[in-house]
């Protein structure tokens, strides 16, 4: 990995804007290498000089490391010596061509023992490097550990306090749950008592009242009764007044009669006018009793059929008011019930919804502590992975 970086350090450019492609790395196995189709911004250079590098380790992100390679500047050498010009002799000896071979050849190896020195140097300085990076991360896994050690530590310390004042809250909840259930129960008691005892006491008097109007009733019955014989009574000396009226009317009618009878037997001599005029009197006179007679007659009856009329009216009216009264009391006392058992169960069904949003605040903040300590297990296994990975 360290080798790639340098590789890549060599082969960009300094300004880091432009980048050169790196060829992939030859595998003897593949049979084809396929083309780099990223066209390079700028053009390659045809020579690179290696320049002396240095790495860096430094903890840029929690649980990450962030190396720099720093490309110091090329060293400015001394130019070679220049070979003195080999004289024009172009006929030369074998030796001599055979010493300048070697010494062709000597150059060379100390040309590749300059290159090994200076690649072991350079694979010194990166294993140092590499040495330093691993005992920085070292350092920065144990001061880790035990930071994250001393979180824990406390962050178990704080669940725990924090589930103890949970528990002693819900414990004072139920408590008060169960306090406000207890005085919802002894005051729907208390309100059942009352209802009993003012419907007791309702019965009571309505009770009361019926006796009441049954006692105004019978006596309306017997008054009824009573003016009923005293109108029969007064009816009865009615009819026997107008009996006796009619039979007087008889009578004077009978003795009227005989008197003009007598008065026609002593007074024969006077004439025909004054019989024909006495006729008509006594005719027009006959008719008035007998006018007055029936008038009477049908006064009369009409009178007791008005009378009979009223009684019955009156009956009626008072069975009437008999119905009308139990009809009233019945509803009265229906309704009363109703209220009281719609009150009764709508006080149940509030205290039930009560007792269900209660329950539910409780699963609600059960789930919820429940999804917290999960994502802080779910947290601690993740900085636990992160550390094995980073340490190995």
């Amino acid at each position: 990995m360290l080798l790639g970086l340098v590789r890549e350090s060599v082969m960009q450019c300094f300004c880091h804007t432009c980048r050169a492609p790196i060829p992939p790395a030859v595998v003897r196995s593949q049979a084809a290498i396929s083309k780099i189709k990223a066209k390079p911004r700028t053009y390659q250079p045809k020579k690179v000089k290696f320049v002396s590098t240095e790495v860096r380790c430094q903890e840029k992100t929690r649980g990450g490391l962030c190396y720099e390679v720093i490309l110091s500047e090329p060293e400015v050498k001394a130019a070679p010596p220049k070979r003195p010009s080999s004289p024009p002799n172009k006929n030369m000896s074998i030796q001599e061509i055979e010493e300048k071979l070697k010494a062709a050849e000597e150059r060379k190896k100390q040309l590749e023992q300059n290159k090994v020195a200076a690649l072991s140097a350079q694979i010194m300085k990166i294993e140092e490097a590499s040495r330093k990076k691993d005992e920085q991360t070292n350092q920065f896994i144990s001061a880790t550990r035990e930071a994250l050690e001393q979180k824990m530590e406390n962050h178990i310390g704080k669940r725990e306090a924090f589930i103890t004042d949970l528990k002693t809250k819900m414990k004072d909840h139920i408590e008060n749950v169960e306090k406000t259930r207890m005085s919802l129960e002894q005051q729907c008691d208390e309100v059942r008592l009352a209802l009993e005892e003012k419907m007791k006491i309702a019965s009571a008097q309505r009770d009361d009242n019926i006796k009441k109007m049954l006692d105004r009733l019978k006596e309306h019955e017997e008054q009824v009764n009573k003016v009923r014989a005293s109108n029969l009574v007064k009816f009865q000396q009615l009819d026997a007044a107008v009996q006796e009226k009619l039979e007087q009317a008889q009578l004077r009618r009978s003795q009227l009669e005989q008197e003009q009878k007598e008065k026609l037997r002593n007074h024969n001599i006077r004439p025909v006018e004054i019989k024909q005029t006495t006729e008509v009197r006594k005719s027009g006179v006959i008719e008035k009793i007998e006018n007055k007679l029936t008038s009477a007659e049908q006064k009369r009856e009409k009178e007791i059929s008005r009378k009979i009329e009223a009684i019955k009216k009156h009956n009626s009216h008072l069975e009437e008011v008999k119905q009308t009264v139990t009809s009233t009391e019945e509803v009265r006392k229906t309704e009363k019930v109703v209220k009281i058992e719609t009150k009764l169960t709508v006080a149940e069904q509030n205290r039930e919804k009560e007792i269900q949003k209660k329950l539910e605040n409780i699963k609600k903040n059960e789930r919820r502590a429940e999804m917290v300590r999960q994502n802080k297990a779910n947290k601690v296994q993740g900085n636990n992975i992160q550390e094995t990975a980073s340490s190995g």
